[in-house]
């Protein structure tokens, strides 16, 4: 009976050992991981090691609540004061690079031309009365006063080879291209539709011109003729559908801004047009997508006897359009120096008599604010 009792008695002091010992490891272990969680911002100042001994752990210095925001607030300081030097570091060095003296490796493949514009700013009416004969007096005096003198190629070669004179460049001196052509890096553009005059073309490429003939009637797509270059090709105010140009193999019109991009040409010192009435049009497509910052003289035949291709509304509007786009002109620099009238031409204006106007001018700009980028390969000088 005894012996059962004694037995009885070890068993349960046995369980109450091993109950007292998980309880103790428990307990042991959530005040372990209590004292961790809030020493952890100490983790930057003194990190503790894994296999140090609860006794070791309890010995380390506490920190209040308080203290660990301000530790934190500290190290926030730094990091941003960190990051504060190498903002500064990286706009002193970009400025450095600015104001310093090394070039740009290369040179644009295209020069910068100005943003497309949907639209022309149309010109305030002539008169209250909003009439065509208003119109047709403010748009004929701008079109035959020359806005700046000039020595002109007219009057030196192109007279003696039979010339009627309609065309001409200027040679001023105080304009580029007498320099450029005196320096061979001169490039000239010149469409046309079954042109037999090319006296002015064939003057400017024994000058040292390189000159681009641009006719779709011709028969091969490029042909080198004596000094000149002719193309298959028209300048247009749109480019034509690419479902179209497929059909066709090629295309016979492109806009200005193609044929540059695709000729790999940036600039053309003299751009000569006769197009038949579309020159409104396409001088319109020159404005908006500002290729004119890319010419340095405009050689341009203005047909008066009916509105143009795709120029509508009644006469005055007409007239106050065409005027305007002039208007536009001359605010990107170009100043008329030259005015030609062929006294053969019919007197006929909007299919009208008004003011004994001819049907035809050629009229030459110069582009005054023009500064050439580079030689015609397109290399700088």
């Amino acid at each position: 009976m005894d012996m059962g009792r004694e037995r009885l008695t070890l068993g349960l002091l046995l369980r109450l050992g091993i109950l007292f010992t998980a309880v103790c490891v428990c307990i042991h272990l959530y005040l372990e991981r209590g004292w961790q969680g809030a020493s952890a911002p100490l983790a930057l100042r003194r990190p503790t090691k894994s296999n140090q001994k609860w006794g070791e752990q309890s010995k380390m210095k506490q920190v209040s609540a308080e203290e660990a925001e301000q530790l934190g607030k500290s190290i926030k300081r730094r990091i941003s004061y960190v990051h504060k030097l190498k903002k500064d570091s990286l706009v002193r060095k970009t400025e450095g690079d600015r104001e310093g003296p090394s070039p740009r490796c290369c040179p644009p493949l295209q020069p910068h031309r100005k943003t497309p514009r949907w639209h022309i700013d149309l010109e305030p009416w002539a008169s209250e009365s909003q009439s065509l004969e208003d119109e047709a007096k403010r748009f004929l005096s701008y079109i035959t006063t020359p806005q700046v003198s000039c020595a002109s190629l007219r009057g030196k070669k192109a007279d003696q080879e039979g010339s009627t004179g309609a065309w001409a460049v200027c040679l001023d001196p105080n304009y580029n291209l007498i320099r450029r052509i005196e320096s061979r890096h001169c490039r000239v553009y010149s469409f046309g539709l079954g042109m037999d005059d090319r006296s002015l073309e064939s003057s400017l490429a024994r000058s040292g011109c390189e000159v681009h003939c641009f006719d779709p009637s011709l028969k091969q797509p490029h042909l080198q003729q004596a000094e000149m270059w002719l193309h298959r090709l028209s300048v247009d105010w749109r480019d034509p559908s690419p479902a179209v140009v497929a059909q066709r193999q090629y295309a016979s019109t492109k806009k200005l801004a193609t044929i540059l991009n695709d000729f790999g040409h940036r600039e053309v010192d003299v751009l000569k047009a006769d197009m038949e009435s579309a020159e409104w049009k396409i001088l319109e497509n020159l404005i908006l997508e500002g290729v004119l910052d890319s010419v340095g003289q405009l050689l341009l035949e203005l047909h008066l006897h009916w509105a143009g291709f795709e120029v509508g509304g009644d006469e005055p509007s007409v007239v106050r359009y065409w005027y305007s786009l002039l208007k536009e002109l001359e605010r990107s620099g170009f100043h008329l120096f030259h005015v030609h009238s062929d006294p053969a031409k019919p007197h006929v204006f909007l299919q009208k008599n008004v003011l004994n106007a001819s049907s035809a001018y050629t009229l030459s700009w110069v582009n005054t604010q023009w500064r050439p980028l580079g030689k015609p390969d397109g290399t700088q000088k």
